[in-house]
C-alpha cells in the first residue's frame, strides 16, 4: 500500500489543520460573533455523518441557516431558510472552518470524498460504498470538477476515481484547485436547489 496513504496522509493533515487553526483563529472568532449575531446560537452547526469505513461522527460547521418552521412544526425549505449571509459563507467556504476540528480529531482529512448523510449509505451502489474506504475531507475531486452543479452520480465516480488513486501530489493539486474554486464561487449550488439536491438512489445498480 502507498507509505503516503497509509502513514504520512494523516500527519500532514495533523500539522496543517492544527497550523490552520492558530493562524485562522480570529477568523474562527469574527464568524462566530457575526453567527451568533445573525443566526442566533448554536454558532455550530453538528450533525452525523459516516466517515471512513461508514463509522458515525459528528461533522461540524458554522451555522448558516435559520430554524423557521411551518405550521406544523416542520422545518421549512432550504432555500427558505438560506440566509444572505448563510449564502455568503457558504460561498467563500467559511462554513467548513470547524471541520478543521473533525480533522484534528481524525474523523476527516484535507482531502477526501465529502462526508454526507447517514440515510444515504443504503442508498449507494457497491462501487459507490468504496468512497468510504477512506477519510472523508473538507475538498476532494467532485470538489473541483463541479462541486453541487454536476449530479450524484458523476460526483461518486469522481470520489471513487479519488480513493483509486491517493497520491500526495494529486492531494496538492486539489488544494491548489480548491482554492481557485472558493475564489471564482464556483459550483456553489445546483441549477434546482439551493444547495444540492436530496439523493434518492442510482437510476440503474
Amino acid at each position: 500500500m502507498c507509505i503516503y496513504k497509509q502513514y504520512l496522509k494523516r500527519a500532514i493533515d495533523m500539522m496543517l489543520s492544527l497550523a490552520a487553526v492558530i493562524v485562522l483563529s480570529p477568523v474562527f472568532l469574527a464568524v462566530a460573533v457575526l453567527v451568533r449575531k445573525r443566526l442566533g446560537s448554536p454558532v455550530i452547526f453538528r450533525q452525523e455523518r459516516p466517515g471512513k469505513d461508514g463509522k458515525i461522527f459528528h461533522m461540524y460547521k458554522f451555522r448558516t441557516m435559520t430554524d423557521e418552521t411551518d405550521a406544523d412544526g416542520n422545518l421549512l425549505p432550504d432555500e427558505v431558510r438560506l440566509t444572505p449571509f448563510g449564502k455568503k459563507l457558504r460561498s467563500t467556504s467559511l462554513d467548513e472552518l470547524p471541520e478543521l476540528l473533525n480533522i484534528l480529531k481524525g474523523d476527516m482529512s484535507i482531502v477526501g470524498p465529502r462526508p454526507l448523510l447517514v440515510r444515504y449509505l443504503p442508498l449507494y451502489s457497491e462501487r459507490q460504498r468504496h468512497r468510504h474506504d477512506v477519510r472523508p475531507g473538507i475538498t476532494g475531486l467532485a470538489q473541483v470538477n463541479g462541486r453541487n452543479s454536476i449530479g450524484w452520480e458523476e460526483k461518486f465516480e469522481w470520489d471513487v476515481k479519488y480513493v483509486e488513486n491517493v497520491t500526495f501530489w494529486g492531494d496538492v493539486k486539489i488544494i491548489l484547485k480548491t482554492m481557485g474554486t472558493v475564489l471564482c464561487h464556483e459550483g456553489i449550488s445546483s441549477e434546482t436547489a439551493a444547495t444540492m439536491e436530496e439523493f434518492q438512489g442510482n437510476k440503474t445498480t
